[in-house]
């Protein structure tokens, strides 16, 4: 389980990314970060995927599928709730605008996961990245830590991430701006003084869960202040 930190750079919580937009660019930043607002009925009806031939019961599990992928991949490579939180996002946002017919979801999950870490200042180097990945896609093969060492199998899976990360770039538009309910329910748990241990841990969960779900990222009302009051304060 993620535990609330203490102090926001712990965890991965960084304002200046030479990966985001500046405030400089706010007005393009709006613009950009107004495109990845969706209603329920753009996510579930008219994904590339339904256009495909899958369905919303099949499409819900291969999203909690690369979810859970992308929270084991994060967590084997030490990096911070929020780096995997992103991550998550950008692959939400990759499969809005592509299908999974056309698109492993693992393999485009790991991409994120390695895009995630340079946005959020928490880069994991590309060799960890295939090394860990690719033994966790694999988990099933004891043989899996053996084979991704062989040269061959492992520049295959190189050009395959490096590829995917050309194609996952193209896809947002190069748009990596995330803002999360993290920082904001932090200043909130500060600014009410909330001293009562079990409930910023619980409104904490309930971020991180929410993270799972494409509606929760992707609607309209993913304001990121909104939702961390939503998350101490109920619905």
């Amino acid at each position: 389980m993620a535990m609330l930190p203490s102090d926001l750079s712990h965890h991965g919580i960084v304002e200046n990314s030479p990966y985001r937009i500046t405030k400089s660019g706010n007005k393009e930043a709006g613009k950009l970060s107004a495109s990845w607002y969706f209603s329920r009925k753009e996510i579930e009806e008219n994904s590339p995927s339904k256009r495909d031939g899958i369905d919303l019961k099949k499409e819900t599990y291969l999203r909690k599928s690369y979810c859970t992928y992308l929270q084991d991949l994060g967590m084997r490579l030490k990096v911070p709730q929020v780096t995997i939180a992103t991550s998550i996002v950008f692959c939400h946002r990759f499969y809005l605008r592509q299908s999974h017919a056309k698109n492993d979801r693992r393999t485009i999950a790991t991409v994120c996961m390695f895009l995630a870490g340079k946005v959020e200042e928490t880069p994991r180097p590309l060799k960890d990245v295939i090394l860990v990945s690719y033994e966790l896609i694999h988990k099933k093969d004891p043989a899996a830590g053996q084979k991704i060492k062989q040269r061959e199998v492992y520049d295959r899976q190189k050009e395959l991430i490096l590829l995917g990360e050309r194609v996952v770039l193209a896809t947002l538009g190069f748009d990596l701006n995330v803002h999360h309910p993290y920082k904001p329910l932090v200043e909130t748990i500060k600014k009410f003084k909330i001293t009562h241990n079990a409930l910023p841990q619980i409104a904490w969960n309930f971020v991180n869960d929410g993270v799972y779900t494409a509606h929760f990222t992707l609607s309209a009302i993913q304001a990121p202040s909104y939702c961390s009051r939503c998350s101490l304060f109920g619905w």
